[in-house]
């Protein structure tokens, strides 16, 4: 497996765990609108912060793997 294909890899992994915390933060969404301003909202509004900021980190990985990716396919066509 060459550097190419294990980047696909991981950016397959990354992408997977973020369509996870996506469908996880909308779910925490619906709730925090069911039922606003309960005080079990707090908890909820602090986990969602939480998963915003995972997700957030793991939108810059990605990109950061995509970008690496182009670059490596921009050079082997080069090559």
């Amino acid at each position: 497996m060459d550097d190419l294909d294990k980047l696909d890899e991981l950016l397959e992994e990354l992408e997977a765990e973020e369509h996870d915390l996506s469908l996880r933060r909308r779910r925490l969404h619906d709730r925090i609108a069911t039922f606003p301003g309960s005080t079990s909202g707090l908890n909820l509004d602090d986990r969602e912060r939480e998963l915003s900021n995972r997700r957030r980190e793991l939108h810059h990985r990605i990109d950061e793997l995509r970008a690496r990716r182009n670059a490596l396919r921009s050079q082997r066509r080069a090559s």
